[in-house]
């Protein structure tokens, strides 16, 4: 399953310094604006200590974590909807992502310039909201214009459509996102389909000074006052205290670092974390001599369309999964005695695979 999110903000706000930690690829950074232009992307494997504890009992050939692409988006700044900054290509990027993750600059240095003189992070969030929702209304107006040809056959299906984004466009002209608008279950999934830059799920990075990575600061108050209405969460990081970590050599001296920070882990794993789950995933492993492997899936995924992300035929010539509970496993140590505990499961196709479910499926093409 490929997984893309985006990291957007204005420029200076420290996003290439945060793609640099999250990813082994060295995006450029510089103090000043348009530094970056195509976007630089990374694939970033997803920190599960539970992959650490099944390699110790499995002991296979090798191991191999979920992972998700990361797309180091160029700086957006005002008038972005129409073109300004190269605009228009950087829209179309975040349009290929399925999150957002949006940098806000919660620091005061005098020696990193900011675009628009002071630090303001509410100010900063309502320019980039603003250029996509302007894009959002650019697109849903040509949406509009489309289904009113095909309602004149009288489609039912394009009525719907044509209410839903007569209600979308009324929205983003009172300056609301798409998220923050209530929809059914039935209306998400037509929603969905419109492809809407501002319906995608969005995290707050708060990019901090030192000082404030524990408790935050007046900054963050503000940010999270500000985002109160949205369904999104609201992360504090200090990109530059990551960027020193990456660059210690081993696993003793970034926990020394981080012990003197009083921190427990390092804050992009933090991050990659609240991203899987902003995303609604969640992971099942298969476990056997020759590989350990973690699967990334959406969260109420029944048993043959998890067998379907490894691959297509599995899905297809589904006969059942053979399940163990990652605790059973873990506790008992073998297979085998996790079955004469009474603990291994053969699962059907109604099963709804569950966060760390270990599988095996058989099937016949």
């Amino acid at each position: 399953m490929s997984l893309k999110c985006g990291i957007v903000g204005l420029p200076n706000v420290g996003k290439s310094t945060l793609f640099n930690c999250l990813s082994n690829a060295k995006a450029q950074s510089a103090n000043f604006p348009f530094c970056t232009i195509e976007p630089n992307i990374g694939t970033i494997s997803v920190p599960d200590s539970r992959l650490e504890n099944l390699e110790s009992l499995v002991n296979p050939e090798r191991v191999i974590p979920t992972t998700m692409e990361i797309l180091d988006i160029a700086g957006l700044v005002k008038g972005a909807s129409k073109g300004e900054g190269l605009g228009n290509k950087f829209l179309a990027n975040i349009r290929e992502t399925d999150a957002i993750l949006h940098v806000l600059r919660c620091f005061d240095d005098g020696n990193i310039v900011h675009v628009d003189g002071t630090v303001d992070p509410v100010r900063d969030k309502e320019i980039i909201d603003i250029e996509l929702q302007l894009k959002d209304l650019e697109s849903i107006e040509k949406k509009i214009s489309s289904i009113s040809r095909i309602i004149k056959s009288g489609d039912k299906d394009a009525l719907r459509e044509n209410e839903l984004a007569h209600k979308i466009k009324e929205a983003l002209e009172q300056s609301l996102s798409v998220r923050t608008i209530d929809f059914s279950d039935e209306e998400k999934e037509i929603v969905r389909q419109f492809n809407l830059i501002t319906s995608k799920p969005v995290m707050y990075v708060c990019n901090v000074d030192e000082a404030s990575v524990i408790s935050g600061n007046k900054y963050v108050d503000q940010v999270k006052a500000a985002v109160s209405n949205e369904n999104a969460e609201v992360l504090v990081i200090g990109a530059k205290i990551e960027a020193d970590i990456t660059e210690l050599d081993t696993y003793e001296e970034r926990q020394m670092f981080l012990d003197e920070l009083n921190l427990e882990e390092p804050g992009v794993n933090r991050l990659i974390l609240s991203a899987y789950n902003l995303l609604n995933l969640q992971t099942y492993f298969t476990a056997g001599e020759k590989e350990v492997r973690a699967w990334t899936i959406k969260k109420g995924m029944t048993a043959p369309q998890a067998a379907g992300v490894i691959h297509t035929d599995f899905e297809k010539g589904f006969i059942r999964a053979e399940v163990m509970k990652y605790n059973d496993f873990t506790d008992l140590k073998t297979e085998q005695a996790v079955k004469d505990a009474g603990k291994f499961k053969v699962e059907g196709k109604e099963y709804v695979v569950q966060d760390g479910d270990i599988m095996h499926f058989r099937f016949n093409v």
